[in-house]
Protein backbone atom coordinates (compact mmCIF):
# COMPACT_ATOMS: atom_id res chain seq x y z
CA UNK A 1 0.00 0.00 0.00
CA UNK A 2 1.33 3.64 -1.11
CA UNK A 3 1.33 6.03 1.63
CA UNK A 4 1.10 9.65 0.99
CA UNK A 5 4.20 12.13 1.43
CA UNK A 6 3.29 14.65 3.64
CA UNK A 7 4.23 17.04 1.57
CA UNK A 8 2.22 16.49 -1.49
CA UNK A 9 -1.13 16.30 0.93
CA UNK A 10 0.01 19.14 1.87
CA UNK A 11 0.07 20.76 -1.20
CA UNK A 12 -3.44 18.96 -2.57
CA UNK A 13 -4.66 20.50 0.69
CA UNK A 14 -3.48 24.05 0.03
CA UNK A 15 -4.55 23.68 -4.33
CA UNK A 16 -8.51 22.89 -2.31
CA UNK A 17 -8.12 25.96 -0.41
CA UNK A 18 -6.66 28.18 -2.93
CA UNK A 19 -9.31 27.44 -5.88
CA UNK A 20 -8.39 30.03 -8.88
CA UNK A 21 -11.20 32.80 -8.87
CA UNK A 22 -13.74 32.95 -12.06
CA UNK A 23 -13.52 36.52 -12.64
CA UNK A 24 -16.74 38.07 -14.16
CA UNK A 25 -16.67 40.64 -16.81
CA UNK A 26 -18.58 43.79 -16.20
CA UNK A 27 -21.90 44.05 -17.34
CA UNK A 28 -22.17 46.69 -20.66
CA UNK A 29 -25.43 49.30 -19.82
CA UNK A 30 -27.51 47.05 -23.08
CA UNK A 31 -27.13 43.79 -20.85
CA UNK A 32 -27.79 45.21 -17.46
CA UNK A 33 -31.31 47.29 -19.26
CA UNK A 34 -31.60 43.34 -20.59
CA UNK A 35 -31.42 41.40 -17.79
CA UNK A 36 -34.01 43.97 -15.71
CA UNK A 37 -36.49 43.10 -18.49
CA UNK A 38 -36.36 39.88 -18.36
CA UNK A 39 -36.73 40.04 -14.49
CA UNK A 40 -39.24 42.12 -14.49
CA UNK A 41 -41.33 40.65 -17.02
CA UNK A 42 -40.62 37.03 -15.45
CA UNK A 43 -42.08 38.23 -11.86
CA UNK A 44 -45.08 40.30 -13.92
CA UNK A 45 -45.96 36.69 -15.10
CA UNK A 46 -45.87 34.99 -11.98
CA UNK A 47 -47.89 37.53 -10.36
CA UNK A 48 -50.53 36.58 -13.89
CA UNK A 49 -50.23 33.12 -13.47
CA UNK A 50 -51.13 33.88 -9.93
CA UNK A 51 -54.22 35.83 -10.29
CA UNK A 52 -55.85 33.46 -12.97
CA UNK A 53 -54.88 30.89 -10.35
CA UNK A 54 -57.18 32.54 -8.01
CA UNK A 55 -59.74 33.72 -9.86
CA UNK A 56 -60.05 29.68 -11.19
CA UNK A 57 -59.29 30.52 -15.32
CA UNK A 58 -57.67 28.07 -17.20
CA UNK A 59 -54.50 29.49 -18.86
CA UNK A 60 -54.42 29.57 -22.81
Amino acid sequence: MLRDHPASRALREANKVFKPVETKKPMSDYAKAQQSHHENRERLKAERLAREAKQGHRPR
